[in-house]
C-alpha cells in the first residue's frame, strides 16, 4: 500500500500549493470574524468529496471551529489533527500570496495555513486508497488559537480526551525538529486607583495612580528578568486624564510565561507581592491583579518523547531531519492538549521563517516532504489500530 500512496501523493503534489495559496489570499486575523469563517468554508470545500462528518463549532465572538471525523473514531482511540485557520495580520496590513519558485510568501504561509494543506491533502490520499473511514481519525481547526483559543479550549480538550495521540502541524523548526515542550502563556490586567488633584494647586491632595503603576512595572519587570523559568513583559502601560492633573487611575497589561506549574504560580505570587509593597509605600493607592492563564505548559513526557522518535523515523524516511526541539517559548493548542496527558508532538507543518512577521514564509518543497512524512505515520497508525482490532 505504501508504494499506492507515494504515488498518489507525488500526482497530488500541486494540490498542496494551490490550496495553501486559495487560503492565504482571504484575511483571516482572528478579528475578521467573515474571513476566518471563509477560510473554514473552504477548507470545508477541500474536503467535501471524503467521508468525514463535518461539525462546526460555534465559536462567537471569534469564528467557527470545524471538525473532521472519521466513522470509525466513533468507536476507536483517535488520532488527531489540530491545526487553526485564524492569522495575526488584521485586513490592509499583510495581504497576499506571491511565490519566486522556491519560496511562497504571504500572511499564514507558515502559521499555519501551509499546515493545513499538507493534512487536506493527506486525507485525499487515505480516502483514494480506500482506508480513511475505517480509520480512527479527527481533523480538528480551531478559529481562535492567535488569541490563546478562550473559546475552543474546552471543546478541543473534550475531543482530546480517550484519543489515541495528537499531532500540531504549527510552523516547522528548524532541522526539522520536532516540538515536544512549550512555556505555559498567561497575561494579567493591572490596574492602579488613586486620588485626582490639580497638579498646580493641590498637588499634595493628588494620589498618582501612573506613579504606583510606573514603579509596579520597573520592580516586577526588574524580578520577572531574573525568574529561572519564567518571565513577565509589560506590553501596554496607560493611564492619566490630562497633562495637569494627577493621574487617578491607570492600567498595564502584562505578557506572563513559564515553564511548568511550579513556575506560574510563583510568577503569580511576584504579581500580588509587587502590588502589596507598592500600595504600602504609597498611602492611598489601590493596585488591583486579575491574571489570566491562557495556556498551561506543554511539558515532554516519556509518551510524548517516544511518539517523536517514531514520527522522527518517518521523517527521516521522507528525506528530512529530525530530532527533539528545545523548549518553545509560546504556546499553542499542543499546550491544551498535552495537558490532558495526551502524547502530542507539534511544529510539523512546512519550514521557513518570519511567522507573526510581514517577511513569513515557507520553503516550497518542505510541503511534500511533510506530507510525506505524515503519510507514512498515518498508515503505519492504520495498520496498527486494524491489527488491534483484530
Amino acid at each position: 500500500m505504501l508504494d499506492r500512496a507515494l504515488s498518489a501523493l507525488n500526482r497530488r503534489r500541486p494540490e498542496l500549493l494551490a490550496l495553501t495559496e486559495r487560503w492565504v489570499n482571504v484575511n483571516s486575523h482572528s478579528r475578521n470574524v467573515a474571513g476566518v469563517d471563509q477560510v473554514g468554508d473552504l477548507i470545508c470545500e477541500a474536503l467535501r468529496a471524503l467521508p468525514l462528518e463535518v461539525h462546526r463549532q460555534p465559536g462567537a465572538p471569534w469564528g467557527q471551529h470545524l471538525c473532521f471525523s472519521s466513522a470509525a473514531s466513533e468507536r476507536l482511540p483517535a488520532v488527531l489533527l489540530i491545526g487553526h485557520h485564524d492569522t495575526v495580520f488584521p485586513p490592509g496590513t499583510f495581504e497576499g500570496f506571491r511565490a519566486d519558485g522556491a519560496r511562497a510568501y504571504g500572511p499564514g504561509v507558515l502559521d499555519m495555513k501551509g499546515g493545513l494543506a499538507i493534512v487536506a491533502v493527506v486525507l485525499r490520499v487515505l480516502h483514494e486508497l480506500g482506508v480513511l473511514e475505517a480509520f480512527p481519525l479527527r481533523f480538528v481547526s480551531v478559529a481562535d488559537e492567535e488569541v490563546g483559543s478562550p473559546t475552543s479550549r474546552s471543546w478541543l480538550e473534550a475531543l482530546a480526551r480517550g484519543a489515541r495521540a495528537a499531532l500540531v502541524f504549527e510552523a516547522g523548526r528548524s532541522a526539522d525538529a520536532i516540538v515536544t515542550s512549550r512555556r505555559g502563556s498567561g497575561f494579567a490586567i493591572v490596574r492602579a486607583v488613586g486620588r485626582a488633584a490639580h497638579a498646580g494647586n493641590h498637588l499634595a491632595d493628588g494620589r498618582n495612580a501612573v506613579w504606583a503603576l510606573a514603579r509596579f512595572v520597573d520592580r516586577v519587570q526588574q524580578r520577572g528578568s531574573d525568574l529561572a523559568g519564567g518571565s513577565v513583559s509589560t506590553g501596554l502601560f496607560r493611564g492619566g486624564s490630562a497633562r495637569n492633573t494627577v493621574a487617578e487611575t491607570a492600567e498595564a497589561e502584562l505578557d506572563l510565561r513559564f515553564v511548568d506549574a511550579q513556575t506560574q504560580r510563583t510568577v503569580e505570587q511576584l504579581l500580588q507581592t509587587t502590588a502589596g509593597e507598592v500600595e504600602r509605600e504609597l498611602e492611598g493607592v489601590k493596585l488591583e491583579v486579575k491574571a489570566t492563564i491562557s495556556r498551561r505548559p506543554l511539558e515532554a513526557s516519556p509518551a510524548s518523547s517516544r511518539l517523536c522518535e517514531r514520527f522522527g523515523g518517518f521523517q527521516r524516511a521522507a528525506g528530512l531531519a529530525s530530532g527533539e526541539a528545545p523548549r518553545q517559548g509560546g504556546g499553542s493548542d499542543a499546550n491544551t492538549v498535552g495537558a490532558l496527558g495526551l502524547p502530542v508532538i507539534d511544529g510539523l507543518g512546512p519550514r521557513g521563517r518570519g511567522y507573526h512577521t510581514h517577511d513569513e514564509q515557507i520553503e516550497i518543497d518542505s510541503l511534500a516532504l511533510k506530507a510525506e512524512a505524515l503519510l507514512r505515520f498515518l498508515l503505519a497508525e492504520f495498520d496498527q489500530t486494524q491489527s488491534e482490532a483484530e
